[in-house]
């Protein structure tokens, strides 16, 4: 009996970093690297500190430019794909002077856009989402610096990415609040969107692999600016 053969299913690339390098004077962040990103994948990026992970973060969100070679996300520069990228900092990137909501509020109306998607742009449903309470006025100022980490992904998830872009998204939480991150993690992936119908795509960096480890398809490691291994 012959069996009929499925159509293979095109793969969608997210990303593509063609001979990638990026320099600060004479010393090498990132030394030439080709790597592709595929839609609906969980990225872990491993390394020590000065390893270039949060380098290469920041090349895909366009926030700098390669020395050297090319990056395209959704097939044109970051630049040009931001209003479809979220990038979570190390840093909180939020106003003290403002609560987590009053910070959600004013975000959300520079990602006011044709990619912006109502559902899951509420500032509410976004606090709600990592665990904070939307009616709490206190500034942020006033935040364990673990409701401060877990406001600055809020700020990244109500802009509804199709690539999320987290630099140590584990800092400052404790065991079980960084274990409802992993979860929320695994569970943004699979939210629809209407361009990206294989799911959304998330690179992470952290120091605590253990906790990422169970959801992330692909494990990259890199070391002194070099992928040392992974792709």
């Amino acid at each position: 009996m012959l069996t009929e053969l499925q159509p293979a299913v095109a793969t969608q690339h997210v990303a593509r970093l063609t001979g990638v390098a990026k320099l600060f004077g004479t010393f090498a962040a990132l030394r030439p690297l080709t790597l592709s990103l595929e839609a609906g994948k969980i990225y872990l990026i491993l390394g020590e500190n000065g390893a270039g992970k949060s380098t290469l973060l920041r090349l895909l969100a366009g926030l700098t430019e390669p020395s050297q070679g090319t990056v395209e996300v959704f097939g044109q520069p970051p630049a040009a794909a931001r209003g479809r990228i979220a990038y979570m900092a190390h840093a909180s990137n939020l106003y003290d002077e403002l609560s987590a909501l009053e910070n959600l509020r004013y975000f959300a109306t520079l990602h006011q856009d044709e990619h912006s998607c109502h559902c899951t742009g509420s500032p509410e449903m976004a606090l709600r989402s990592v665990g904070l309470d939307p009616a709490l006025t206190r500034p942020v100022s006033q935040y364990s610096q673990g409701m401060r980490q877990r406001a600055s992904l809020a700020r990244a998830l109500q802009s509804d990415p199709e690539l999320l872009l987290l630099d140590e998204p584990f800092s400052n939480l404790d065991v079980s609040s960084a274990q409802s991150i992993v979860d929320l993690l695994a569970d943004f992936r699979t939210w629809p969107h209407r361009n990206s119908p294989a799911g959304r795509t998330i690179v992470l960096t952290t120091h605590q692999a253990h906790l990422a480890a169970a959801i992330a398809d692909v494990t990259l490691s890199l070391a002194n600016g070099s992928l040392v291994s992974g792709l």
